[in-house]
């Protein structure tokens, strides 16, 4: 049968105080029972010392045959263990010394018994007297000290089982509260779990509250609390991913599909085939370019986009790429500006960055009005290479700034009915300045314009720095 954790964690914790509340009781109970002999064995030796005196000095009195102490009896012995003279008290009877004998060496203590008492302790103290050696044995009895340690094993019986409940009274409780940090935490885990199922929820994790924040349990609710926050940032952002992806693809879908019909419904003359074909061709690429964008950021959210590291000169890169926009750029009558400084060398993937740089030009020219000018500038400062893309389109509004980098998210900039963004460009340019190392960002304003600022670091390059240049085109 499987236990909780927390009834397995009372039951170790309730045997472990057992096992050391039986250690400590059977210590003190023979630490006492110790202490009691040996104020016994005192008692009695300071008892026996005058009499052993006596007995050296006068070597014919008979001091042992007089003695009448109540509650002490003495016996003199020979080393055989006969015994030569007993006190009054004893009424002829001898002691029962059991295993002790004298010893010319050391006294000796031990338990006895005698008629009178069943249970006696004994001390037997050697002495010479006339070369001949002896011994005086003295007993009394120790019911005080057993009843002493009666008392206590009675004691000790009623306290174990009691100490036992109150220790597992507290562990209980003790357990139960460290504990409901996580028992809290499945609870809410569970509901996070069933809230996944249902469509369209929101909120799906309630923030645990961290009354101990530097325990063990305190840093894994705080953890569980980022884990959660994340899934459910990622969760939305998926969502969201799919609903967009879905509306990009379906309407160069719909437009295939249409032409399709259109085209198989009756015979058409080759004018209206080429016609339709075009139509579908531009659907065709819209499909390819959306397929390529998605590929691009599948690879990098898992850490696969693999990036050439070849030498070249960013001026170049953003010549080449200026002049595959210039002809969008000249059809708008807009003008490109390029400041690019001195050349730059540096060490990167050739055909990435011409992508990079596309991606801000064409959305530069897309959403900048006709006889305006678009600044491309190029500068190197503190290790790093800096590419401005200036325009002087309609801007962003404020409220858009923080999410134009998401993927498929549309904020139709002021006075214009396009989306910025058009979905997956800006996503993918971030993507692959992530993955050279740098940042992106974005300063704009409604009617001013927007500027995207791409800082790149630089590392040693075996390419010489060129004379600088700068000239615009149309």
């Amino acid at each position: 049968m499987i236990q909780s954790l927390r009834f397995r964690m009372m039951a170790l914790f309730c045997a472990v105080v057992s096992i050391l509340l039986a250690a400590s009781y059977l210590a003190f109970y023979g630490l006492l029972r110790r202490e009691a002999d040996s104020q016994l064995d005192r008692q009695l030796f300071e008892m026996a010392r005058p009499v052993v005196a006596d007995l050296v000095t006068d070597s014919t009195e008979q001091d042992v045959n007089q003695l009448d102490l109540p509650g002490a009896y003495f016996e003199l012995l020979e080393a055989s263990g006969r015994v030569l003279q007993s006190s009054k008290n004893l009424r002829g009877q001898t002691l029962d010394l059991g295993a002790l004998k004298p010893d010319p060496a050391k006294p000796l203590f031990g338990t006895a018994r005698s008629p009178q008492h069943s249970r006696l302790r004994a001390a037997l103290l050697p002495f010479q007297r006339q070369g001949q050696l002896l011994a005086l044995a003295v007993a009394m009895p120790d019911q005080q000290a057993h009843e002493v340690l009666e008392d206590f094993r009675h004691i000790a019986l009623w306290f174990f089982p009691l100490s036992l409940l109150v220790t597992a009274a507290v562990s209980a409780w003790y357990v139960g509260r460290s504990l409901e940090p996580v028992t809290e935490l499945t609870c809410r885990a569970a509901r996070t779990t069933a809230r996944l199922a249902e469509p369209g929820s929101s909120g799906l994790w309630d923030p645990l509250e961290v009354p101990h924040a530097h325990d063990e349990l305190g840093r894994l609710a705080q953890t569980f609390n980022q884990l959660f926050a994340r899934l459910e940032v990622v969760l939305r952002q998926l969502r969201q991913f799919v609903t967009d992806a879905a509306h990009e693809l379906r309407t160069p879908l719909s437009v295939l599909e249409g032409e399709t019909e259109l085209l198989l419904a009756q015979p058409r003359t080759p004018e209206e085939y080429q016609r339709a074909l075009r139509v579908m061709e531009d659907e065709v690429k819209k499909l390819i370019r959306i397929v390529e964008g998605l590929f691009t950021l599948s690879m990098a959210d898992a850490g696969q986009l693999r990036l050439n590291a070849e030498p070249l000169y960013l001026n170049e890169v953003l010549e080449e790429a200026c002049a595959l926009v210039s002809s969008r750029a000249r059809a708008k009558d807009i003008a490109i500006d390029r400041q690019l400084g001195q050349d730059i060398p540096y060490v990167g993937d050739e055909a990435f960055l011409r992508q990079l740089f596309l991606i801000f030009l064409d959305n530069a020219i897309k959403y900048s009005p006709s006889r305006s000018r678009v600044s491309v500038r190029l500068d190197c400062s503190a290790g790093c290479a800096r590419i401005r893309f200036e325009d002087q389109g309609v801007g962003i509004p404020a409220e858009h700034l923080p999410r134009i980098f998401e993927r498929f998210y549309r904020a139709a900039p002021c006075g214009s009915g396009e989306a910025d963004g058009g979905g997956l460009g800006l996503a993918i340019a971030q993507a692959i300045v992530t993955a050279m190392r740098g940042s992106v960002q974005c300063e704009s304003a409604p009617g001013r314009g927007s500027t995207f600022t791409v800082t790149l670091p630089l590392e040693p390059s075996p390419l010489p720095v060129l004379p600088a240049r700068s000239e615009a085109c149309v």
